[in-house]
């Protein structure tokens, strides 16, 4: 899509979802730095370590959750830093901490054929995974970090 095809879209949007789109934008950058301090200092950010949240649905919250990772899908391509799935799901964490949405971030590793290792990040909220979804089955879970706001 052009430019003016895009300027064009997002002048489209409801109100609403470009004060999501500039949030996402502004957590995306927030998780940028984030991952760039040493994890040990990130880590009690990011929730109780190895504590999952409930897989309850959200109710009536399943639409601004679905806004939310969209917001936060379609920013990360526009950052002139790396957004890629570990500063995804931190954004988008944060921006449902925010709405005292509960989420689980879960960090996992696998290596491929060659034997190379990679990691992968994914948040869920209640049963949802909001990002990272795409390939998180091909990852064994080594950390998990629950959001719990009580």
């Amino acid at each position: 899509m052009s430019v003016m095809g895009r300027l064009r879209k997002f002048l489209a949007a409801d109100r609403a979802f470009k004060l999501l789109l500039l949030e996402a934008f502004v957590n995306l950058g927030k998780a940028r730095i984030m991952k760039a301090v040493p994890f040990s200092r990130t880590a009690p950010k990011l929730g109780v370590a190895m504590k999952e949240t409930s897989f309850s649905e959200p109710g009536e919250e399943t639409e601004l959750i679905r806004n939310i990772a969209r917001a936060v899908r379609i920013m990360s391509r526009f950052t002139l830093w790396e957004s890629k799935c570990l500063v995804m799901a931190i954004a988008c964490m944060k921006m449902l901490e925010k709405r005292r949405i509960e989420s689980t971030l879960y960090l996992g590793t696998m290596k491929n054929d060659k034997g190379i290792m990679s990691a992968h990040a994914w948040l869920r909220t209640g049963p949802h995974v909001v990002t990272g979804a795409e390939i998180m089955d091909r990852y064994t879970v080594v950390g998990i970090f629950g959001k719990v706001l009580r």
